[in-house]
Parts: structure tokens; sequence; C-alpha cells
């Protein structure tokens, strides 16, 4: 069963919501969040990355940062711009981008049942980042930025929905980059019971974005287990802060690449030696994939347009049948000499929000040699890696639009 739980949230007052409310902490650099939030004091940017408060040289991890981050939650609180609700409820976040939405359900999910693998996962983490998040919970005793995870679509929920969202919402607002946030609050224990009820029939939820912040949610409640080892199963760190939307309303943007040289090769010699597994054509026009096993490449003011040759990957193999992977091990690895892109810095990951004309921009601007343009992956193919118990291509889905952090907040104090 799938056990999701409604929760006091603490929101933005909706009147200042659209100044609050941030993109996710980890899709912004330092600077990037700085300028972001340079005008604007409320910002939940200045609780999710206050290291934008601090000197550029200061690290992100300091205590100090971690303090930072919990004076300014406090003053949100303090100042009434964030208030908390008085019940337990659950929520409906809706995002509208491109006259499409997407409609989530915001709860609390069981930290056991991640453990245990009934909320699925597709990406290893790493210490570092899983510690930093831990910390920054434990300072702030809330969890701040809300896990992004998936369900299969499921009609009875798709109804519920779609009633609940007849009135209408608590918090409505555009952001500057033109996706509408819409919250609907769902505190009437009818609704609330039906929800729980109708989720406890799946087999399954599956993190779609958020591994790191899952993990920390694991490293907090093993904390508090160790501290204390009669700690009780209804405490709040048992629960963790996420946003379930059905499989059939996420878009997937690609996940494309820009590698700094051409492992000292001329674009003419890795064509010639990419025939091996590529059919390839030069093209006057930027290629945007559009299908799956097809690939651009723009490198010396050319496009080309490749596609994979049957029998240079394996079709039935949940993980190397994803573009990601077969890009991997028939170019980018043995013709560029890039073994693990998680680490070799010669390659860089742009996501498909910025289009063809970024990888054009880099490239022309002698920052880098080569771009690849992907199609991109879908969600049947992300949920298939999960159920195999395997690990996606680093770097193979770009989810848009983002959730908005500071929406809905999960305090673990009563």
């Amino acid at each position: 069963m799938a056990k999701v739980m409604p929760f006091r949230g603490l929101r933005p007052r909706r009147d200042i919501a659209r100044d609050v409310a941030s993109p996710p902490y980890d899709v912004l650099s330092s600077e990037e969040a700085r300028a972001l939030a340079a005008d604007n004091p409320n910002s939940f940017l200045r609780v999710n990355k206050a290291e934008l408060e601090f000197d550029a040289s200061a690290s992100p991890y300091g205590p100090e940062v971690y303090e930072r981050s919990k004076q300014n939650l406090a003053r949100l609180i303090r100042e009434n711009l964030m208030i908390r609700d008085t019940e337990r409820s659950f929520y409906l976040y809706r995002l509208t981008w491109k006259e499409r939405s997407q409609t989530g359900l915001v709860s609390v999910t069981s930290v056991d049942e991640y453990n245990d693998g009934i909320i699925k996962k597709h990406e290893h983490t790493r210490p570092v980042k899983v510690n930093d998040r831990a910390d920054h919970i434990d300072h702030l005793q809330a969890q701040v930025g809300p896990v992004f995870s998936t369900f299969r679509a499921n009609d009875e929920l798709r109804s519920l929905f779609e009633t609940i969202m007849i009135a209408d919402p608590e918090t409505a607002f555009k952001a500057d980059d033109n996706v509408k946030h819409e919250i609907w609050v769902v505190s009437d224990s009818e609704n609330i019971k039906k929800i729980i009820d109708t989720f406890a029939k799946l087999d399954s939820l599956y993190i779609a974005d958020g591994h790191h912040r899952s993990q920390a949610a694991s490293e907090i409640l093993r904390r508090r287990r160790e501290e204390n080892p009669s700690y009780g199963a209804d405490e709040p760190a048992n629960y963790f802060l996420n946003v379930l939307f059905a499989d059939d309303e996420l878009r997937i943007l690609p996940y494309n690449r820009v590698v700094n040289d051409l492992n000292g090769h001329t674009i003419d010699e890795l064509m010639k030696l990419a025939e091996e597994h590529f059919i390839v054509n030069k093209t006057d026009i930027p290629v945007e994939p559009d299908e799956l096993h097809s690939f651009g490449i723009y490198a010396g003011g050319q496009w080309y347009l490749l596609g994979a040759k049957d029998g240079s990957f394996d079709a039935k193999h949940p993980t190397k049948s994803i573009d990601a992977s077969v890009l991997a091990d028939n170019f980018i690895a043995p013709l560029l000499g890039i073994d693990d892109p998680k680490t070799d810095k010669r390659i860089d990951f742009i996501g498909g929000i910025r289009g063809v004309k970024e990888l054009v921009r880099l490239v022309d601007s002698g920052k880098f040699k080569i771009a690849f343009s992907l199609y991109p992956t879908s969600i049947e193919q992300l949920l298939n890696v999960a159920d195999a118990g395997e690990v996606m291509p680093p770097k193979s889905t770009w989810f848009e639009p983002k959730l908005r952090s500071g929406m809905v907040v999960n305090l673990l104090t009563e």
C-alpha cells in the first residue's frame, strides 16, 4: 500500500505568495539565487539557500548558513507572512504552463515505505548532498523543499481532484516564468478519508525528482531513532513532504549535453567513427529529435542528425535502451573518452527548457566544442527502471514545470 497523510502545512499569505515562493534550491547556483533574491527580502530562497546572504566565499554547508536559514524562516512566521494551518490537511497543487496543467497531492509520505522500496527510486545519492539537506532539516525543524513524485494514473483520484478543484483556489499566482501556481486546501474529513483510502490501493509511488531530499528524510529518522530508540511511529520525522502527480500528467523535456573538446579528433573523424553505430546525415536545420534513438550533434557550425543502428543497444533493457545510455555507450564514452559523466568536468548538461539555441550559443562561444540534443525520456521508461530496481543514466530527465519551494512547508514540531 502507499501511505499518504495530511499535515498542518505552513503556507504564505495569499497576498504575498508570489513574492515568497521560489524556485527549488537545486536548480540555481548560489550566484543565481543571490541575484534573484536581491530585491526581495521575503524570497524563500533566503530559507532554502541562505548562503546568498553571505560572502561568495562562504561554504553553503556551514552551520552559520543553516542558522541563517532558521532565522529567516522564523521571521516569515513571526511577521505572519507565512501561517500554519490549524487542521491537518491535504493540499492540491496545480501547475499550468503552456496551456497544459498537472495536479499533485501535497502530503507527507512514510520514510519507512521509502526505506522498504514501496516508494521507489531510480538514482544514487551523494552523501555530501544528503547530509546538507539533513542538516538543513535538523536546524530548521522543517522540511521546506518538497519531493516530486509520481504514481500510475488512477481514474478515482482524478475524478476526486477535479471535484475538489471546482471551488476557487486558496492561493493563485503566475510566476515570472509564466507558470501558474494554484493551491486548494483539503481539510474536510470525508475527502481526506477518500484520498487516504484510494492511495492505499496503489502498490507503489515513484520519486521523479528529489532523491537527495528523500534520503535526507531517511537520514533524519535514523538520527532520531539513534538518539531515542523508543522514538514513536507517529512522530513527525517518520514522514517527509511529497507532492504526488499522476504519471500521465507529467512533462519531461530533453536533457542535452555539451563537451569542451573533441578528444584529439576532428569533427569529420568523429562522424566517420560514429558510422559504426549510427546513420549520420548532415543537415542545415537545428536538430530537435522527434523520435527515440535519434540525436542531434552541433559542432563547427554544422548540425548532424544521427540515428542509432539496430544492434547498437539492448532495446529490452530498461536502462540501456534509454537514449542517454545509447549516446553514452556508443559515442560519448568510446569516442570522446568520457566514461563517468557524473565526475568528468569536460561534459556539462543543459536542461531542455533552454532549447537547442542554447547549444548553438555555447558551441559558437568557443566554451564547448560539441553539443548533443536528445529525445526526451518518457515517464514510462522511468517507471520501468524503478520497477526493475535499476538506476537511470545520469542527467536523463528534466521535469518542467518545477514546483515552487515555500508553497507548503512541513514543520517537524507541533
